[in-house]
C-alpha cells in the first residue's frame, strides 16, 4: 500500500491507528511536500499575472523546482515507513543459534542504518526549500504572502521532525564513526535550514506588522 495514494482521510486514519508506521518520519516528509506545494502554488498564481510580469521567469523556476521537490518528498513519505518496517522485520528474525544471531544482528544494523538515512534524505531535500520560499515571498503574488509563510513554518516542523528521526536511529548503530557522521551531517543541515527559516519568519512578520490587533 502506497501511503501517498491514500485519501487525506484514510492517511490520517492510518496515522492514528495502533500501528507504529506511518509515523513521525513520514509526516515530516509530507510536511515538506506540502511546503513545496505551497511554493508551487505561489508560482502558479504569479506567472501570468500582468502586475508581476517581471517575476515570471524567476517564479516559473520556483514553481518547477517546487514540483520536483514535492515529488521527491512524497517518495520519502513511503520510504520512511518502508525503512521502519525493515527494522521491525529484522528484529523478528530467528536467533536460535550463533549463526542466526549473527545474521539477525547484521540485518538489524543494516535496517537501522537505512532508517537513519531516509530522514537525512528528507532533511537534505528540505534544505532546498527555504530559497524557494524566499523567492515566493519576495517576488510572488503579494496576495500569497501567508501561503508562503505557512510553507516556511512547515519547513521548520519538517526539518526538526526529520532530524529527530535521524538521531533516534543513529544511536542504535554499533558503528560509532558512522553514527557520528550521520549526526554531524544532520546537525549541519538542520542549522542551515533554521538560519534561513528565521530570516523568512522575520520577513513575513515585517510585512504583516500592519495587521496586528
Amino acid at each position: 500500500m502506497s501511503l501517498v495514494e491514500l485519501s487525506i482521510t484514510d492517511f490520517v486514519q492510518e496515522l492514528a491507528s495502533e500501528r507504529p508506521a506511518p509515523g513521525g518520519g513520514s509526516v515530516a516528509a509530507l510536511a515538506g511536500a506540502l511546503a513545496a506545494s505551497l511554493c508551487a502554488m505561489v508560482g502558479n498564481l504569479t506567472v501570468g499575472r500582468k502586475k508581476q510580469e517581471k517575476a515570471w521567469p524567476a517564479m516559473t523556476k520556483v514553481r518547477d523546482e517546487a514540483h520536483v521537490l514535492k515529488a521527491e518528498l512524497l517518495r520519502l513519505v513511503d520510504a520512511d515507513t518502508e525503512a521502519y518496517n525493515r527494522v521491525t522485520n529484522a528484529y523478528r528474525l530467528a536467533k536460535e543459534n550463533t549463526e542466526q544471531q549473527a545474521g539477525r544482528l547484521a540485518a538489524i544494523q543494516a535496517a537501522v542504518h537505512g532508517a537513519a538515512q531516509v530522514p537525512l534524505e528528507t532533511l537534505k531535500a528540505l534544505s532546498r526549500l527555504p530559497e524557494l520560499a524566499r523567492q515566493a515571498l519576495e517576488l510572488g503574488n503579494p496576495n500569497c504572502l501567508t501561503d508562503a509563510g505557512v510553507a516556511v513554518q512547515l519547513v521548520r516542523a519538517a526539518a526538526f521532525g526529520a532530524a529527530y528521526n535521524v538521531r533516534i536511529n543513529a544511536r542504535e548503530l554499533k558503528d560509532q564513526a558512522e553514527a557520528l557522521k550521520l549526526l554531524a551531517e544532520t546537525e549541519t543541515t538542520l542549522q542551515q535550514i533554521l538560519k534561513e527559516v528565521i530570516k523568512l519568519e522575520g520577513a513575513v512578520e515585517e510585512r504583516l506588522s500592519g495587521f496586528k490587533v
